[in-house]
């Protein structure tokens, strides 16, 4: 971080400069009640070896996937991440790179850009991805974006249980284009099927649903897409990447738009993020994508070379014409998924996502033997599941952290009608693990 002085000449100068004689006379129009009034009650100064060794003290009290078993999941998993993906987003050419969306970006980002589309849009089964958005959440609202400007209805429908803070995001971007979003989902977690069939009509824009559910089951993804386009509204799948090793692709069964969450493709947990949108589409969609694409062509020596081929926003175009609200993407955490797509290749994708549901269905059957402890449904789940416990789950997260587990989500925190444990299982989890978190529960079981 850089050090820039003010001295009190410095300001006054400033002050000058901008036309008032002192500083409470620049903030004259903010009103007093809303003022900090007095001295903020700050500790000593320090040292600057103090103040490293202090905050040391402070990050020696998080609780990490390093320091801890994690089951944590809800849109972010404790996934391997091989070495060579940290060790190629070190290097300087790219950790400094300026913002990837200038005409005269370097060839090598471009390439990065061109690869992640690429294998994004092999991966979603879809024809053409963009170079990443900020997140599922503001991917989802981008989506909705989109919908409206290709039939310009506002009508949005949402099939099953979506993650909540995707739903809350989607909300705070879209307000103000007076989008109605209605939810059709049983009591089990996934979509009404009779429900959604019954409520859509030619108003629709879009349906969305996620695959898995927030709840990590599987919905009825072929219904949902015969129920969506019989109206022709656009059928949009909030796919989780890891499980696209597994699970069939949305292409296959002809979704119009994919959006998801980058962060399991070689992404730490970082504590909630930063992360990666994933936003792909269908061919005929491509002119209204959000964000920035990359393409491939010859220079005039007939040599490969990458160009910015579709920019929605920005300089190139005027303002009210924008399709998108997005004005860069995530290119350093793009980087990482592209490196760490490549590295695993789409056998090591496969086996990621064989090992994590082998592991999670393991845990669920030894936790389901456990008296007072069940699955909340017999739905059939990826790597995700919630289990009904004998006490309340907040507990058997405090306690479990105290045994360097740390053992999921009370559910309750972010769907107040339903209560249980939401466990997720990666890969990383080996049988000892697993087992020893099956005779922890065991103290709760009555």
């Amino acid at each position: 971080m850089s050090f820039v002085p003010n001295t009190s000449d410095e300001q006054k100068l400033m002050l000058e400069r901008i036309g008032v004689s002192e500083f409470s006379e620049l903030i004259s129009g903010i009103p007093d009640d809303v003022k900090f009034q007095g001295l903020l009650d700050l500790p000593p100064t320090l040292s600057e070896f103090e103040a490293v060794k202090l905050l040391e003290e402070y990050a020696a009290k998080n609780k990490t996937a390093s320091t801890h078993t994690c089951y944590i999941g809800g849109g972010a998993y404790d996934h391997f991440i091989p070495s060579i993906v940290g060790a190629v987003l070190q290097k300087p050419e790219f950790k400094t790179a300026y913002t990837p969306y200038q005409a005269e970006v370097s060839q090598g980002t471009l390439q990065v850009m061109y690869e992640f589309q690429s294998m994004v849009a092999e991966l979603t089964g879809m024809d053409v991805s963009n170079a990443s958005l900020y997140d599922a959440g503001s991917s989802l609202a981008e989506a909705c974006f989109m919908s409206n400007a290709h039939n310009r209805k506002t009508e949005f429908l949402i099939a099953g249980t979506v993650n909540p803070l995707y739903i809350r995001v989607m909300n705070t971007i879209t307000v103000g284009r007076e989008f109605t979003f209605k939810t059709f989902v049983k009591e089990d977690g996934t979509a009404d099927l009779d429900a959604l069939k019954n409520a859509i009509t030619d108003k629709t824009s879009a349906v969305i649903v996620q695959q898995p559910n927030f709840f990590g089951n599987l919905e009825e993804v072929i219904e949902i897409e015969k129920i969506a386009h019989s109206v022709k509204a656009l059928y949009v799948v909030i796919a989780a990447p890891i499980s696209l090793g597994l699970l069939e692709a949305p292409g296959k069964y002809n979704a119009d738009i994919v959006v998801g969450e980058g962060q399991s493709l070689g992404i730490s947990l970082d504590f909630g993020g930063p992360y990666l949108g994933l936003f792909a589409c269908k061919q005929e969609f491509v002119r209204k994508m959000p964000g920035r694409l990359c393409g491939v062509t010859e220079d005039k020596d007939g040599q490969r070379c990458y160009v910015l081929t579709l920019q929605t926003r920005e300089q190139q175009i005027k303002r009210e014409k924008a399709t998108s609200n997005i004005c860069t993407n995530q290119g350093l955490f793009m980087l990482a998924a592209t490196v760490y797509m490549e590295t695993m290749g789409k056998q090591g994708i496969k086996e990621v996502a064989e090992n994590s549901f082998k592991n999670a269905h393991y845990l669920a059957e030894n936790i389901s033997k456990l008296n007072g402890f069940k699955l909340s449904s017999n739905l059939p789940f990826f790597n995700e599941f919630v289990i009904d416990t004998p006490v309340p789950a907040e507990k058997i997260i405090l306690d479990a952290e105290a045994k360097g587990i740390l053992a999921g989500m009370d559910i309750s925190k972010y769907v107040p009608e339903k209560k249980g444990l939401m466990i997720a299982v990666t890969e990383k989890r080996s049988k000892e693990d697993l087992d020893n978190f099956v005779a922890f529960l065991a103290n709760y079981a009555i």
